[in-house]
C-alpha cells in the first residue's frame, strides 16, 4: 500500500556560481532528506528542473543520490519525456541502475488526446517491466489532464503502481480511488492537498515543503492514519502558509530561495526560471521565521 513510503522530497538540483550541477551538495541534500523525514526521492522532477539538465547530468545526478540513499530512502527518477522514444530510452538506463521506480510525466507541449497518452504510459511500462512506474499528472504544467478513466486502465499495467496527482481536482482523485485497488498509491502533488486526500484515500505526497519540514509532514500523515484528525489539522494549518509561500511562483524558485535562507548551497534556479527574488525572500523569511525554520527564529 506504501512501496514509495509516506513522504517522498522532489528533490532540488542545486548548482553552483558557474550553473554547474553540484553533485557534492546532491550528496549533502541526500542525506539530509532522508534523515529528516523523507521515504523516498524524486530525481530531475518538475522541482528538480528536468528541462533544463542534459541527459548525463541527470544520469550522474540518479547515481550520486542512489549511493547518498545508501538504500534508506526510496529512489525515483523522473525520466518522463514527451517524445515516447526518449522517455523509453532514459528509463531503461535508469532501469540497469537498480533505481526503485520511475516518475512519468504527462507528455507536454504535444497534447496527446487520452488514447495517445495510455499508449505512451503502456509502451514505457512494457519496455522497463522491472521498474515500478508512478504517472505524474499535472495539467498546469502539461497543457493536459490525465483523466480518472485512463488512470484506470493504466493501473491494471503490473508495474504502474502509483500516481502523482496534481491536477487540484479532488474529485477526479475520488474516482481514482473508487476504481483501483488500495494498493495502487494516490499521491499528492501539492502539499496543500496533502491532508484532503489522505481523507478520500491517497497515500501521502510527493512534496516540495518536505525540504523544510518533513518531520513535521510525516507527524501529520501518521496523526491521522492513527485517528488523531485533529492533531493532523493543526499541523496542516501551522504549516499552510508555508506551502502556499513555496509556489507563490514558478517552482522551484521559492524553494531554492528558502533553502538559501537557511544556508544550503544550492544555487540559482537555470535560466529561463527566473524572477524578482526580494519579495520572494521577504515572504519567505517571515513565514519561515514563525515557523523557527530560519537562524535565529
Amino acid at each position: 500500500m506504501t512501496m514509495f513510503g509516506r513522504v517522498i522530497t522532489a528533490m532540488v538540483t542545486p548548482f553552483t556560481s558557474d550553473d554547474e550541477v553540484d553533485y557534492a551538495a546532491a550528496e549533502a541534500m541526500t542525506d539530509y532528506l532522508v534523515t529528516h523525514g523523507s521515504d523516498g526521492l524524486v530525481v530531475c522532477g518538475t522541482t528538480g528542473e528536468s528541462p533544463t539538465l542534459s541527459w548525463d547530468e541527470e544520469y550522474q545526478l540518479f547515481q550520486v543520490v542512489q549511493k547518498a540513499a545508501a538504500g534508506r530512502a526510496k529512489i525515483l527518477a523522473g525520466t518522463g519525456s514527451n517524445s515516447t522514444k526518449e522517455a523509453i530510452a532514459a528509463t531503461q538506463k535508469a532501469e540497469k541502475l537498480g533505481l526503485d521506480g520511475s516518475l512519468q510525466v504527462v507528455p507536454y507541449y504535444n497534447k496527446p488526446p487520452q488514447e495517445g497518452l495510455y499508449q505512451h504510459f503502456r509502451a514505457i511500462a512494457k519496455a522497463c517491466p522491472d521498474l515500478a512506474i508512478m504517472l505524474y499528472n499535472v495539467p498546469g504544467r502539461t497543457g493536459q489532464n490525465l483523466t480518472a478513466e485512463t488512470i484506470v486502465r493504466l493501473s491494471e499495467l503490473p508495474n504502474v503502481v502509483a500516481v502523482k496527482e496534481a491536477s487540484g481536482n479532488l474529485d477526479q482523485v475520488s474516482q481514482i480511488r473508487r476504481s483501483t485497488p488500495m494498493s495502487f498509491g494516490i499521491y499528492a502533488g501539492d502539499d496543500s492537498l496533502t491532508l484532503p486526500m489522505l481523507s478520500i484515500g491517497g497515500q501521502g505526497v510527493v512534496s516540495v515543503a518536505s525540504h523544510l519540514v518533513g518531520l513535521s509532514l510525516q507527524e501529520m500523515i501518521q496523526s491521522y492514519e492513527q485517528g488523531q484528525v485533529q492533531r493532523a489539522v493543526q499541523i496542516h494549518l501551522e504549516l499552510f502558509p508555508l506551502f502556499k509561500a513555496l509556489f507563490v511562483t514558478t517552482n522551484p524558485i521559492p524553494i531554492k530561495a528558502a533553502l538559501r535562507l537557511q544556508g544550503w548551497k544550492v544555487g540559482d534556479a537555470r535560466l529561463p526560471l527566473a524572477d524578482d527574488l526580494a519579495a520572494t525572500e521577504s515572504l519567505l523569511s517571515r513565514v519561515m521565521a514563525d515557523l523557527h525554520l530560519v537562524p535565529g527564529a
